[in-house]
């Protein structure tokens, strides 16, 4: 165990960089407040509830944050547990000290279910929050670091359930931001909980292996201190670092190690003055031990996407047996361990501007200027920036280059078209050739570290085809080219349809000059059809006739009547599809028996896919639902809705997790109704942690009706999630 921190310990920590009294003031008010709000609390360990709050606090002036993100550190769970209003705390401590708390809750709120699912939800909020104001993630992963220290006081269920979401999810974000020693104890002290066994038998190994070491290590140390002092090297400090239990287990995994094989255990950091001495030194230890071939790297020169900057060798030293050197400087060393918050340690004397803060933190990292830029071009409210970096932000560790300098990482297995399209769209679209270190190579090519691409392009280009969405490994380059294949589709149609209808123009001496989006929005908007583009296009599809269209336009009702129109716009869509009394379409297959698959329930809007069932007929099921992956890929079928059928209603199921608290369920049946959808049943229940989890069976008639029920009952206090139910 540890001491418990008090707040004079808290005002101590600040006090040794915040000199201005009404900051230290600031932090006092706020303990105040929040140990009065926090009256009558206790966490699991029966500890008062306000040493949580106290400890973040300690942790953040550590890391020499701002006097509003300690504050922000004592309050951060005041929304959570207390009937503390953020316009209460906005009105006695500011809007920034407000906004940060919110951001923190937001975050607190979010209920870990699987990985797939944290990354497709969770990142994407967290990093949309980071997006606005960085300090709030630094104030959640501190919090997260005591919570973890304390999940002793737990259930062994919950904590396998808490350290499995921090191995997921807020360890490869201290990483991400470079904060080294949160990651490294995020990682080893959820391994504890979910691998004790392994996690004791690698760290009695580690402590064995340091120890057996020790006389090699400090003989290392005599011979590089002589080294460097010979060499008129001041002022340096050299010291060991252990490799944190987790990272030995994953490379043992990753590359299939023993114990034994694992040279970079113990590694030896030479922090030196200033950059050229970084060089320097790397030449003497070089000049003494034979490097092993391949295991440089110059982190200094290239540095990682969250700061990081080193050199890094590996030589066979004394007794023959092999280290790892780092070589930084100071200021290195500090960014190493710290990550963002040392380039950004407040400073009193200087005027503090969130905006400026911004915006050089944007400068700085390279992966967040991205992130900012996707956030900035979503295209519609259907875009999700998040789903366009995802690898870009959790898995990149390919840094490649552009032939001015300018350095872009990728994930493992990304191609010269994933770096197109991250420079530019129409860049990616109009892509014809890559050149990789001066060769020419295929557009399949992975990209390696240290590559220098360039991209050559052709306006004539027509474009992408369906071959690229297997090649690239981006999210945000496939989401691109898919973008463009759709449309490129139904110009395709459109064309089509413009040349059917032209033939019959001039068999009737029509001029296609005569047709514009009045006249067809005139004829033909009962169907839909409002614009030119839309008319070809419905043509071009067979959905409309070309001949009754014109006669139709031309006014000859005496030769093709109205109702013939329909009959024959009726005839072309039966020809083209089958529709059952769901309004799915089924290409080429006649009279099949349709039904809904139980297990996610799908309603018109959704993604589909239809499943030939042996002796039952096809069965619909949503893209997303799991049961899809566990089918036999033959029988899978392409289905869609019919955009024209609007007599059916859909049942669904949504699941919602909330508080337990007083009428909240009263209060989901009256939004619910408000949105003019049916219930068909409503059931609650709690789960061991003593939350409410509700089910609502609804009756819709499309996705948009669902999208509206969730919209709204997103907005009732104490509810958490909200999601359909998907086996």
């Amino acid at each position: 165990m540890y001491c418990h921190v008090t707040i004079e310990n808290v005002l101590a920590e600040a006090e040794k960089y915040l000199r201005q009294e009404k900051n230290i003031k600031l932090i006092k008010e706020a303990y105040d407040f929040a140990q009065f709000k926090h009256q009558g609390q206790f966490r699991m360990s029966n500890d008062p509830y306000i040493q949580h709050p106290l400890e973040i606090a300690f942790m953040l002036a550590s890391l020499k944050t701002g006097p509003a993100t300690i504050v922000a550190g004592i309050l951060h769970d005041i929304l959570e547990d207390t009937e503390t209003t953020k316009e209460e705390l906005e009105l006695k401590f500011g809007s920034d000290i407000a906004s940060i708390v919110d951001g923190v809750t937001k975050i607190g709120r979010l209920k870990y279910m699987t990985k797939a699912k944290v990354l497709a939800k969770n990142h994407q909020k967290i990093l949309l929050a980071m997006a606005k104001d960085i300090r709030v993630v630094i104030v959640k992963l501190v919090d997260r670091i005591h919570n973890m220290r304390t999940l002793e006081f737990h259930t062994v269920e919950n904590q396998k359930r808490i350290a499995q979401e921090t191995l997921d999810l807020y360890a490869p974000l201290a990483h991400r931001i470079g904060m080294y020693r949160i990651k490294a104890e995020l990682e080893d002290l959820s391994f504890k909980y979910l691998n004790y066994e392994k996690y004791k038998e690698i760290s009695d190994f580690v402590l064995e292996q340091r120890s057996s070491r020790e006389d090699d290590l400090n003989k290392m140390k005599e011979r590089i201190n002589v080294i460097l002092n010979d060499n008129n090297i001041k002022n340096y400090e050299l010291k060991g670092r252990v490799k944190n239990i987790y990272s030995v287990y994953k490379k043992m995994i990753q590359k299939n190690l023993f114990f034994e094989q694992i040279y970079d255990l113990v590694a030896l950091r030479v922090i030196v003055n200033n950059i050229e001495e970084c060089y320097q030194v790397l030449g003497l230890i070089h000049g003494e031990f034979s490097p092993l071939p391949g295991r440089f790297k110059d982190y200094i020169a290239m540095p990682k996407p969250n700061l990081y900057q080193s050199l890094h060798t590996t030589i066979v030293g004394l007794s023959g047996k092999m280290y790892e050197i780092q070589i930084r400087t100071k200021k290195m060393d500090e960014v190493a361990e710290l990550g963002v918050a040392a380039h950004w340690a407040y400073k009193e004397e200087s005027t503090f501007n969130l905006e400026k803060e911004q915006i050089e933190i944007t400068n700085k990292l390279k992966w967040y200027r991205d992130l900012m830029t996707y956030i900035e071009m979503g295209e519609g409210e259907d875009d999700d920036p998040f789903e366009n970096i995802r690898e870009d932000i959790f898995s990149a560790n390919v840094y490649v280059f552009t032939p001015k300098g300018d350095v872009f990482d990728f994930p493992t297995g990304a191609t010269p078209l994933d770096f197109a399209y991250r420079i530019h769209t129409e860049i990616g679209n109009k892509t014809t050739g890559a050149i990789v270190n001066g060769k020419i190579v295929p557009l399949s090519y992975k990209l390696k570290t240290g590559d220098v691409i360039e991209i050559k392009t052709s306006k004539s280009f027509d474009g992408p085809n369906e071959s690229w969405v297997k090649i690239v490994k981006t999210s945000h380059a496939k989401h691109k080219i898919t973008s463009i294949l759709n449309k490129k589709k139904k110009d395709e149609l459109i064309i089509k349809g413009k040349e059917e209808f032209s033939t019959y123009a001039k068999l009737e001496n029509f001029s296609l000059n005569k047709l514009d989006d009045k006249t067809v929005n005139d004829q033909f908007s009962k169907y839909n059809i409002t614009n030119v583009d839309d008319f070809f296009f419905e043509i071009g599809k067979g959905v409309l006739s070309a001949k009754g269209a014109l006669a139709k336009i031309t006014g000859e009702s005496e030769k093709l009547d109205e109702s013939t129109l329909i009959k024959q716009y009726e005839e072309a869509s039966a020809k083209r599809k089958k529709i059952n009394e769901f309004g799915i379409l089924v290409e080429g297959i006649d009279k099949a028996p349709i039904r809904l698959g139980n297990c996610c329930h799908p309603v018109k809007g959704d993604d589909i896919v239809g499943y030939i069932t042996k002796g039952t007929g096809i069965v619909i099921h949503r893209l997303e639902c799991s049961n899809v992956n566990n089918l036999d890929s033959e029988r899978l079928i392409e289905v869609s809705w019919d955009s024209e059928f609007t007599k059916k209603n859909f049942e669904t199921v949504i699941y919602i997790s909330s508080y337990d608290r007083k009428n909240i369920v009263a209060e989901i049946i009256n939004v619910t109704n408000s949105c003019t959808v049916n219930i068909v049943s409503i059931s609650s229940s709690k789960n061991k942690e003593g939350d409410l989890l509700t089910k609502v069976k609804i009756l819709v008639h499309d996705l948009e009706g669902v999208q509206n029920v969730i919209s709204n009952l997103q907005k009732v206090p104490d509810i958490y999630s909200i999601e359909r139910k998907i086996k």
